[in-house]
């Protein structure tokens, strides 16, 4: 992909950005900006292609020294094996520090219970905002974009909390010519999302311009799954399938990474980046919309896990 942008008359110029060079710029200003106000940052990591992209951004913008912050992955237990796989070895490979929060040892000491679903995507908020309260963490990285999901695009860059780690739409502050504000009271903290203006076309337009491995679960392959509430969900112990649920072999990809329990695969024989790309292009459904079955429980699911503290 040229990076070598066109004016009106087709003459090239050398100095103008791409919008994938906007993007990036504006990412990696983000990630200093934070670095400069805040002391204790971190940085969300699921091993999904967003927060893997957000990871490569946090790299590039504090190259040669290491990432001055560190990981935190809230671990539901119901997690693909190829996605936490890849995570640990991004870990490994940079040198970097991973807080795991799990939802399981809060169902174990009865903070938490098991939904009748099987889903524990909706238990995530807790073991989050503990982790942010134990570790002291006054800036949070997510990788959320607006243009995932309604409740989303009503976020700023930088998103103040709460000290319960509650989201009110009418504290949100004016970002004007990228200027973010950071300040906080004692409790409170400020979420950072740096894709906040990508689109999924975007994240991988750039994870292909800049050779960034995922995990192989985003690209086509063999799986057994089932249908549920007309989504292809992979079988677990979190209690898929039922009676009645058959379970086939198909050739499928997941556009978005999340617990087994909530995200379903599409059928795909896209087994290359490009392909994944013009795939991506001719859909009209957000892969949230598409993929993410509690994202379906309510007009309002996701606005309403985000007052409670949720990303």
């Amino acid at each position: 992909m040229t990076t070598v942008a066109q004016t009106r008359g087709g003459t090239e110029n050398p100095y103008a950005l791409t919008h994938l060079d906007a993007l990036e710029s504006e990412g990696v200003h983000i990630f200093r900006e934070v670095a400069g106000e805040f002391e204790r940052p971190v940085i969300l990591f699921s091993g999904g292609k967003d927060s893997i992209v957000m990871l490569h951004l946090a790299l590039k913008a504090f190259a040669p020294a290491p990432v001055p912050f560190a990981l935190l992955h809230v671990d539901t237990g119901h997690n693909f094996a190829e996605v936490i796989d890849y995570r640990d070895r991004t870990v490994a490979r940079h040198g970097l520090r991973l807080h795991v929060a799990s939802v399981q040892e809060f169902i174990d000491v009865g903070t938490l219970r098991e939904r009748p679903d099987g889903t524990r995507n909706p238990l995530q908020t807790v073991p989050l905002l503990d982790a942010i309260e134990k570790n002291r963490f006054d800036a949070v990285f997510g990788g959320g974009r607006r243009d995932e999901e309604k409740a989303r695009a009503k976020e700023r860059v930088f998103s103040l909390r709460d000290e319960f780690g509650g989201w009110d739409p009418r504290r949100q502050r004016p970002e004007l010519w990228q200027l973010y504000n950071g300040r906080h009271s004692p409790g409170e903290h400020v979420r950072i999302f740096p894709l906040s203006n990508w689109t999924e076309l975007d994240v991988w337009q750039y994870i292909a311009r800049e050779e960034i491995e995922l995990p192989a679960i985003y690209y086509a392959h063999e799986r057994e799954v089932f249908q549920r509430g007309g989504m292809w969900l992979a079988p677990g112990l979190w209690g898929g399938p039922k009676d009645g649920e058959t379970v086939e072999k198909r050739l499928i990809r997941y556009r978005t990474v999340g617990d087994m329990s909530c995200t379903g695969a599409v059928d795909s024989d896209a087994v290359t980046i490009e392909q994944v790309i013009a795939e991506i292009a001719a859909s009209r459904l957000t892969e949230r919309g598409a993929t993410r079955a509690d994202d379906k429980l309510s007009e309002a699911a996701m606005e309403d896990r985000k007052r409670e503290g949720y990303f």
